[in-house]
């Protein structure tokens, strides 16, 4: 709430964009409290969640993330593809219907960060493409997330 207040004093920020899991792992955490200083400023609030698989989304979720729509909080999903968990296109559209259902756009699929540990779960960038491919067949455009990937030193995520 502090970093919030300060930022409200910058006057070329117009928008106050918070990623979290939060709503998703502790939802009871979205508190009046929470909503007060998200909310409580000239800053428009979006909330970028980050929901991997359809299982994620559930009645606790809708509820916290209704409470977060009902003071305008913009919100969107990005999800990490990973091998194993949903690389294949009927969970990616789950993905993508259920969060839209729970009034979530979905806004980016990343190709998982090379980082140790991780690498079991990397889907080789062909395969990510043909899947977002299916995915885009089958959905309307706005409930297909953008296929990025970010590289270290660059200054955005890269479409891939």
């Amino acid at each position: 709430a502090e970093l919030v207040a300060q930022l409200q004093s910058i006057p070329h920020l117009q928008r106050l964009r918070v990623h979290t899991r939060l709503p998703v792992v502790v939802p009871e955490r979205i508190t009046d409290s929470l909503l007060a200083w998200l909310t409580g400023g000239r800053l428009k609030p979006v909330m970028v969640l980050h929901i991997n698989h359809p299982n994620e989304i559930d009645h606790t979720l809708g509820d916290a993330v209704q409470h977060l729509r009902e003071r305008q909080v913009v919100l969107l999903n990005q999800s990490v593809l990973l091998k194993g968990v949903n690389d294949d296109a009927a969970t990616l559209i789950a993905l993508s219907e259920g969060l839209f259902a729970a009034g979530i756009l979905p806004y980016y699929l990343h190709q998982l960060d090379r980082v140790q540990g991780a690498r079991h779960f990397e889907v080789d960038p062909t395969r990510a493409r043909a899947l977002l491919a299916e995915v885009r067949q089958r959905l309307p455009g706005y409930l297909v997330p953008r296929l990025v990937q970010e590289i270290p030193g660059m200054d955005a995520k890269l479409p891939l």
